[in-house]
């Protein structure tokens, strides 16, 4: 968020994203900006006049001008950009100026989506020669999911054209149509050379017929606005105690908090008025935006680190429903149904992404279906937290209308998203509470009610061994109940297919159904495939410790393959089953599973085993 120009004076800092594709000439142009506003030592500057890349055409004592924004060493070795490269700069009207120049290339989108979300103006190149690019439209496309309000369209290397205006005018007519669809309302076309200087900070010679800014001027003549300062907010970030208070510290946004405010603690929902707030300096009556401070409550209400305090007064409730347009940035395909970490600020909530609505198409605009996304897609879906969560639009607010995906397994940060809006049932669904719960519906079965999951290839036994678990449990009198893989086909899943979304999805329902038959005080029997480690893990995650038992069949694939019994294995050879689990499609096996059985071995044997712990 900008600060904004104060009654006092005070120039703006702005923040400046500068994207385009590999080689456009991104180093180059800052470079430049930094060199002509002498906002970089000299020492630095003589440096890059006689340092090198490999296969530079640059001649002797010019200066390289690329090489005054890589950060790191590597990166020069490797001649690519790979990571976010921040600067600042003294503009000519004395504002100061933070430049993140994100890599070009796309397989470090991620890196540029993490920068545009904390910039205020973009500036996107074109590379006169290449021409609108799938590169530049992906960037252009995530500067304006990332609200950033202002973007400038540099068309680099006219010198290459001899500056002509027919090819400036060619460029600025092909990329309009994506202007036009999202929606970039303040946004200026400029022509330019990095390498010859020509109107990046000083107009030049070269182009006479251009009557509108240099691009440092249209940088420093921007006025910044904050985001809408109708809904002030405090995140908590920890829980300050001292001798005389018990204080909440955390950075006010988006508004104004007096003493004696009634404020909001979301996601809880408890009310108390503020007593005190608290800086180094001393004491406030009223605290503004950006402000860094300790807030005492009265009364002395339960709040935790990732709570937010906002005004009771236009507060909006929290949700666990949301549509969101989300930037893909696993390298693993995002599946709806599987279930992820959702981070906003200093919170954190399990969290499905129920449906994929559609993707972007990056060159048409349109959106196209899809049942998943794959790294660097641009997608809306509709997502679903464990617990609600104190989320605005991303539209209303920055800070707190964004949020990251990271995968359970690998704690890699997978997704970025921004909400459009809550979903209205999640206000509508509330949790009913019933006296009599699983455990006195177990107790009344003179049992323990958990689930035996089990999983493994085809042919490995699991289902042979879980019915014959079954009727043994029966003959002690116990209350048991198989679900098993394909007869949920033939029923529940039968809408369902074989790819990894499908199967997420099948283990998904599978899971809450055992769930609800454990809450029933039964012994649930589970027969499913389940390849996936993370689909696995996030059924266990729905029992109590001790419910959920895992138990891998681990039977040699080759004996799979022999025994057969659907013919599935001979199908899959013939080519007639793509996904087939262990032939097609991986098997991930269980690293933490309560109980390994020998596959080889005897039903009657691994039974027994089984019976002990399910007993």
């Amino acid at each position: 968020m900008a600060n904004v120009k104060s009654s006092a004076g005070i120039k703006p800092l702005i923040r400046l994203l500068t994207c385009g594709s590999v080689d456009d000439g991104k180093s180059t142009l800052i470079g430049r900006l930094l060199v002509e506003t002498d906002s970089i030592p000299h020492d630095t500057v003589a440096t890059a006049r006689s340092v090198r890349r490999g296969g530079s055409t640059i001649a002797a004592g010019e200066i390289d001008f690329s090489l005054l924004t890589d950060g790191l060493e590597a990166e020069r070795e490797q001649g690519i950009t790979i990571d976010v490269a921040y600067r600042s700069m003294s503009l000519l009207n004395g504002s100061r100026l933070i430049i993140a120049d994100a890599p070009g290339h796309e397989q470090y989108t991620r890196n540029m989506a993490v920068a545009a979300s904390r910039s205020d103006v973009a500036l996107v190149l074109l590379d006169a020669a290449r021409g609108v690019r799938s590169q530049t439209l992906r960037h252009l496309t995530i500067c304006a999911l990332m609200g950033v309000s202002r973007v400038a369209i540099v068309i680099n290397k006219l010198d290459i054209f001899d500056f002509s205006q027919a090819k400036f005018e060619e460029l600025s007519a092909d990329i309009a149509p994506a202007i036009s669809r999202l929606g970039i309302k303040a946004h200026a076309i400029i022509p330019l050379s990095a390498l010859a200087g020509d109107n990046v900070v000083f107009k030049g010679n070269n182009l006479d017929w251009y009557q509108g800014p240099t691009l440092l001027e249209y940088i420093q003549n921007q006025e910044l606005a904050a985001d809408s300062m109708t809904s002030p907010h405090f995140g908590i970030q920890f829980i300050s105690r001292v001798d005389t208070f018990r204080g909440l510290a955390g950075t006010l946004v988006n508004g104004t908090f007096k003493v004696g405010d009634e404020v909001i603690i979301l996601p809880g929902k408890k009310r108390a008025t503020i007593s005190k707030m608290v800086t180094f300096d001393g004491e406030l009556q009223s605290a503004g935006h950006e402000q860094t401070l300790n807030i005492v409550l009265e009364p002395e209400v339960d709040a935790a680190r990732g709570d937010v305090l906002h005004l009771a007064s236009n507060a909006k409730p929290p949700a666990d429903r949301f549509t969101a347009n989300i930037v893909w940035l696993g390298e693993s395909e995002l599946i709806h149904s599987r279930s992820y970490l959702l981070i906003s600020g200093s919170s954190s909530t399990p969290a499905i992404v129920t449906t994929i609505r559609h993707k972007v198409n990056i060159e048409s605009g349109e959106h196209d279906s899809a049942r998943v996304l794959k790294m660097n897609e641009i997608g809306v879906v509709e997502i679903a937290t464990d617990s609600p969560i104190a989320l605005s639009n991303y539209a209303d607010s920055r800070e707190t209308g964004n949020f990251i995906l990271v995968d359970r397994s690998t704690l890699n940060t997978v997704g970025a998203g921004m909400v459009v809006h809550a979903l209205r049932r999640s206000e509508n669904v509330t949790e009913q509470a019933y006296e009599i719960d699983g455990a006195k519906r177990a107790a009344q079965k003179g049992q323990v009610g958990k689930v035996l999951w089990f999983t493994g290839l085809s042919g490995s036994g699991k289902s042979t061994i879980a019915n014959q678990v079954a009727k043994e449990l029966y003959a002690l009198g116990r209350h048991a109940y198989v679900l098993d893989g394909d007869n949920l086909r033939l029923g529940l899943n039968k809408d369902l297919g074989f790819t990894k979304e499908d199967r997420a999805e099948n283990v998904r329902r599978v899971s809450e159904v055992a769930k609800l038959m454990v809450d029933a005080g039964l012994l649930v029997i589970v027969a499913l495939v389940s390849p996936f480690r993370a689909d696995r893990d996030q059924g266990r995650e729905l029992f109590e410790p001790g419910q959920f038992i895992e138990i891998w069949v681990n039977t040699p694939a080759e004996l799979c393959a022999e025994r057969d019994p659907k013919g599935l294995y001979k199908k899959a050879a013939a080519g007639e089953l793509p996904n087939m689990t262990g032939i097609g499609q991986e098997y991930e096996a269980p690293l933490k599973a309560e109980l390994v059985l020998d596959g080889v071995k005897d039903v009657k044997e691994n039974t027994e085993i089984v019976l002990d712990i399910a007993k």
